[in-house]
């Protein structure tokens, strides 16, 4: 009964874990002639719950948390959400930002020149 007990508090504990704090996303970053793109894999995100945020010299993207459907998983590794990654990126670049989600896969478009303030903005589907 102990080791039950134990294993119930251990799994407990990882899903707490990643449920309170954010999953770091990978991202991949280039330059165009027109732009800086950033594309990040958010598996599980709808792309309503995409928050992107671009200050000088920084961009943050956030995703919010999505629930597994409930099943009765003999394995369940694949967690959800919340993502949070903050990238430093030139600081000219992101006056414009566009950003587009679908398949689960997030593109932002960081225009040249630098942001006027802080920008907000959704990705379109």
């Amino acid at each position: 009964m102990s080791e039950i007990r134990d294993e119930l508090v251990a799994r407990l504990g990882e899903a707490v874990e990643t449920a309170t704090h954010p999953q770091n996303v990978p991202i991949n970053l280039y330059e165009t002639d027109e732009a800086l793109v950033a594309v990040a894999p958010l598996p599980g995100v709808m792309g309503d719950d995409v928050e992107i945020t671009v200050e000088s010299g920084r961009l943050t993207i956030e995703a919010a948390m999505r629930t597994a459907a409930p099943k009765n998983y003999l394995r369940h590794e694949w967690h959800y959400g919340p993502y949070r990654r903050e990238v430093e990126i030139p600081d000219d670049f992101g006056a414009q930002v566009t950003a587009t989600f679908g398949n689960g896969q997030l593109a932002i478009q960081l225009g040249r020149g630098t942001p006027d303030g802080r920008v907000v903005a959704k990705p379109r589907s």
